[in-house]
């Protein structure tokens, strides 16, 4: 005569719902949606600081985790500590499961810090900007104005430049609420100057405004910049003025002229897999041979974000590996006002919005 089943304790019970949570947690955060949280103003005013979102795995297809010995839900640290949550002794290729699409242009993208050479490629901070240059494109800036393929790129509705304003009496963080820009978005200057970040509607507002005496764009002059992508070359690029350069993909060859291997063996060194990438007297060497043209293992992304003199992005770190890429921003969830208290904190108009 078999025994009855032991009933398991409460204890048990919560220990076995919890074990189930995190599986099944885990799997819904790899394979279908992550949560998001926009930390900083460079896509505003697209996506604002306070935005809670969902970003797609489904989109671009899930990446097989390239590091899979990890804490479960969690990214780089383990939660309060500064202890790594993850091991790097097994360390799996690059490998993405089916998706709906490629990365289109102008498409809103999750995607890991590519420069953060102290973590595995799968666990860089995660940022987001958007996709304005994709393979085969051709990416130049003028005058701070975006041309891709020598044509005016698309402007997103809600995109901020800085402007110099100049007012004939002290304003207050009451007088830019009215014209939408928040305390972290306008600085005081000595001299009785304002460098404020807004959208082209929001200052043709403050032009008409009587207390307002001029207004400018704060482009920077043609010339070198430090910091910006290639600033140790002869490119003489900056934030404004920049390239024209043309975004390498997966198959594409290009002849390491002296001009190409300036433009491309940070690329090639950082993100292709070879041990050793060497540039002498303008000429590229790989594991010590020289390199008179190159094919590209994988497609490669010019990232910008909206709030373009605010935004650390492409012009300065250069292109996004396809294997940095996590996902599609998808809807927002929740939006939460640092500046403001109680319930109008939330801002109501932005729950469940798509991300375009």
């Amino acid at each position: 005569m078999s025994q009855p089943k032991k009933k398991k304790s409460a204890a048990r019970e919560w220990v076995d719902a919890l074990v189930f949570a995190v599986i099944a947690a885990s799997l819904i955060r790899w394979l279908f949606l992550e949560p998001f949280t926009i930390p900083t103003a460079s896509m505003e005013k697209s996506l604002l600081v306070g935005d809670f979102l969902f970003v797609s795995k489904m989109h671009y297809g899930t990446r097989v985790p390239r590091t899979p010995l990890q804490v479960p839900l969690t990214h780089q640290k383990i939660w309060g500590t500064d202890i790594d949550s993850y091991s790097d002794a097994i360390h799996l290729p690059y490998y993405r499961l089916p998706g709906f699409s490629d990365v289109k242009r102008n498409d809103v993208v999750v995607f890991n810090y590519p420069v953060e050479f102290q973590y595995p490629s799968d666990l860089k901070t995660n940022y987001i900007k958007r996709a304005v240059g994709i393979p085969d494109d051709v990416i130049e800036i003028k005058g701070s104005e975006l041309f891709i393929n020598g044509e005016a790129a698309m402007t997103p509705e809600e995109m901020q430049f800085s402007y110099n304003v100049v007012t004939n009496r002290p304003l207050n963080s009451e007088f830019f609420k009215d014209y939408g820009i928040n305390p972290d978005s306008y600085m005081a200057f000595t001299d009785g100057t304002y460098m404020v970040f807004t959208t082209n509607q929001e200052i043709e507002r403050l032009k008409s405004s009587p207390v307002v005496t001029s207004v400018s764009k704060r482009i920077y002059p043609p010339g070198p910049e430090a910091g910006i992508f290639h600033d140790e070359t002869d490119l003489g690029w900056n934030r404004d003025y920049f390239g024209p350069l043309l975004v390498p993909g997966k198959d594409q060859t290009f002849e390491m002229t002296p001009d190409n291997v300036l433009k491309y063996s940070f690329t090639i060194e950082k993100y292709e897999g070879h041990d050793q990438v060497e540039v002498k007297d303008g000429q590229l060497f790989i594991n010590g041979e020289k390199v008179d043209s190159y094919t590209f293992k994988q497609n490669y992304y010019f990232m910008m974000g909206d709030n373009r003199h605010d935004s650390l992005d492409s012009r300065y770190w250069g292109f996004v590996p396809e294997d940095h890429i996590v996902g599609k921003a998808w809807f927002l969830w929740l939006s939460l006002d640092k500046f403001e208290s109680m319930f109008n904190k939330i801002r109501w108009s932005r729950l469940f919005k798509g991300i375009e």
